[in-house]
């Protein structure tokens, strides 16, 4: 009998889909999600205990793209394996002015770019075509200290400074008492799309900090 149902379990198991997998074939995937974390908060969390240079005084870092990464209707490749060649150091340093860092970029490359089935130099080059079809509301640049605000006021302002874009297609995170991330769902084509419900978990907290630009 415990044969049987170690066997039913084991059955069941198996057609459960997963959150992630790794190792998939590259270029296999349905619609991307651009990911712009904010900086300063970043830093705060974890930035300045590392010393990453991303955190610097004066580097007027607000929305960085923590990734633009492949993304399942339920689900997301990652690790895939591919035949590209990996990027070399110029070009993980050259993307540091949206990324923060070349640290990113290289880990961005590793664990998403790879499922794209692009080039290193093309993943990069469509990413930051992303990163600039997305504008970033300027308010959130003027603050002069950190406030407390609902998640729903960045999702509202993402909403109005890109009327392009449906509610469904935008989510905020939270982490701690923090903003985390902004993440924008887009098409293969760079075109807003709907998320899949396993993105769209959108931050409730109605009094989530939010530090100034450095």
């Amino acid at each position: 009998m415990r044969t049987l149902f170690a066997g039913l379990a084991a059955a069941f198991i198996s057609l459960v889909p997963q959150a992630h997998a790794e190792g998939e074939r590259a270029g296999d995937f349905d619609y991307y999600v651009l990911s712009l974390s904010w900086s300063p908060n970043w830093c705060l969390r974890e930035g300045d205990a590392r010393g990453s240079p991303q955190c610097d005084t004066g580097t007027g870092h607000g929305w960085i793209m923590h990734g633009l990464w492949p993304q399942f209707h339920r689900g997301y490749p990652s690790f895939c394996k591919t035949s590209k060649r990996p990027p070399s150091r110029r070009m993980t340093r050259e993307m540091a002015d949206v990324m923060g860092t070349g640290g990113l970029a290289w880990h961005q490359w590793k664990k998403h770019g790879t499922c794209t089935d692009l080039t290193a130099q093309d993943y990069y080059a469509l990413s930051r075509a992303a990163y600039a079809r997305v504008n970033r509301p300027e308010i959130f640049r003027k603050l002069s200290r950190t406030v407390e605000l609902p998640a729903s006021v960045v999702e509202e302002a993402f909403l109005q400074a890109n009327p392009n874009m449906e509610p469904d297609g935008v989510t905020i995170t939270c982490r701690g008492d923090q903003i985390q991330e902004a993440r924008i769902c887009l098409s293969r084509t760079l075109d807003p799309v709907p998320c899949g419900q396993d993105v769209v978990r959108d931050c409730k907290m109605q009094k989530a900090l939010f530090a100034p630009v450095r």
